[in-house]
């Protein structure tokens, strides 16, 4: 059952994160902030992982401590579903066309957080959404999932396409990478026996 349920409740932020990795992309998530429920809504879809976010914050003061809590509790979830990593692939690509936009996603789920950022968004808004988020919400899930991940923007003219082209990218990233190995289902992949 590579399923997690993860609370982080801070007095900046409510957060409830439930994952299935073996679901079929249902999403149902809510933060308060529009723009980003529609790329976490990406993110399950072209993952295929079934996904329900439910987080409050202090949006008064900006969108940030959401964005990144949630990255953190969506990062926590990921590491606690793929429990000791048997069986998993480990590492995804995906290089993403959206329009103007094509973004590369490479990810080891290594246990080692690092996050190679390469992405330009030449506006600092999307609608309301401070584009500087992105690189946030992206930083705080690989650190808490403790995932190696590079993103890199090839090309784009619109922030909005770029940012939902490296949502879709993890995420196409992520399903090849979580998915069983039917040719070593029964081994963590790494030559340590261990990740």
């Amino acid at each position: 059952m590579r399923k997690a349920s993860v609370s982080r409740k801070t007095a900046e932020t409510d957060i409830t994160v439930d994952i299935d990795l073996d679901g079929t992309g249902r999403y149902d998530n809510q933060t308060g902030v529009g723009f980003f429920d529609h790329m976490l809504d990406q993110l399950a879809r072209h993952a295929l992982i079934d996904m329900t976010v439910r987080a409050t914050g202090d949006l008064h003061i900006d969108d940030h401590h959401t964005v990144e809590d949630t990255g953190i509790a969506l990062g926590q979830a990921l590491a606690q579903a793929l429990g000791d990593k048997r069986g998993i692939r480990r590492y995804g690509a995906c290089l993403l066309p959206m329009d103007d936009a094509l973004v590369r996603a490479a990810l080891d789920l290594s246990g080692r957080p690092f996050l190679v950022w390469n992405v330009d968004l030449p506006t600092p808004k999307i609608g309301t959404f401070d584009t500087e988020l992105v690189r946030e919400f992206f930083q705080a899930l690989s650190t808490h999932g403790g995932i190696t991940l590079h993103v890199d923007a090839l090309h784009g003219l619109n922030s909005h396409h770029i940012a939902e082209a490296a949502f879709k990218s993890v995420a196409r990233a992520l399903r090849e990478a979580v998915e069983t190995d039917p040719r070593k289902a029964d081994a963590v992949p790494s030559t340590k026996g261990t990740l």
